[in-house]
């Protein structure tokens, strides 16, 4: 499929997300179980020791292209229900099931990069801090002795940097895949190339949704 790029002003990303919050109230219940649904899968493989999160870490791009179809779906007056988060890896085409079996991998190889990286910046705090947080019994000098560490501040600015640029990437790929033909490298590409092209109406998006979430937590 030919690759067609939209030229979006920047405002458009505030109507994205006002978008998204309209349909979200009309469907919340719907939406809200077809995620309980994904993180209760996932905290069942963590329980596979190595295997089990290296697959968790690898469906999450499932996991967003599943959020599209059921809002496409629901966008056509249709259902939203719980195998949409797996229609990707059900189309009867070989090359586009195994297109999205491959960017799976790739996605939990740079996750597990991104989360290697971190640790060596932070010299292993950020693990340290949440055994301290679980243990019962940790004085709060030691939480505090953790916390105001400056590598881990370095790590945490590691990993968001680093997972922000691993997302760019894979924000649309398994949608480009799926509905696209695309394989997985030009699926790759295109979604680069897209977000660079209206990168002022993405800028809104993510500025909006952090403001939102500040505002909300």
């Amino acid at each position: 499929m030919g690759l067609r790029l939209h030229a979006v002003p920047a405002n458009r990303g505030a109507w994205w997300i006002r978008a998204a919050l309209a349909l979200w109230w009309r469907h919340s219940m719907a939406f809200v179980g077809l995620f309980m649904f994904f993180l209760f899968a996932v905290l069942m493989l963590l329980l596979v020791p190595w295997v089990g999160a290296v697959v968790g870490l690898g469906l999450l791009p499932m996991l967003t292209l599943g959020f599209m179809i059921a809002t496409h779906s629901t966008l056509n007056g249709g259902p939203v229900h719980l195998m949409q988060l797996f229609e990707g890896l059900r189309v009867p085409d070989p090359s586009r099931r195994n297109a999205q079996l491959l960017l799976c991998a790739m996605y939990a190889l740079a996750s597990i990069g991104v989360i290697e990286l971190a640790a060596w910046v932070d010299d292993g705090l950020f693990e340290q801090l949440q055994i301290a947080r679980a243990t019962p019994g940790t004085s709060p000098e030691e939480l505090q002795r953790l916390m105001t560490d400056p590598r881990l501040a370095y790590g945490m600015l590691v990993r968001m940097g680093a997972a922000s640029l691993v997302s760019i990437p894979f924000w649309h790929a398994p949608a480009l895949v799926h509905w696209g033909h695309q394989g997985a490298w030009q699926a790759l590409f295109s979604s680069t190339l897209a977000l660079w092209r209206a990168r002022g109406a993405f800028f809104v998006y993510a500025l909006g949704w952090t403001m939102l979430s500040v505002a909300v937590g």
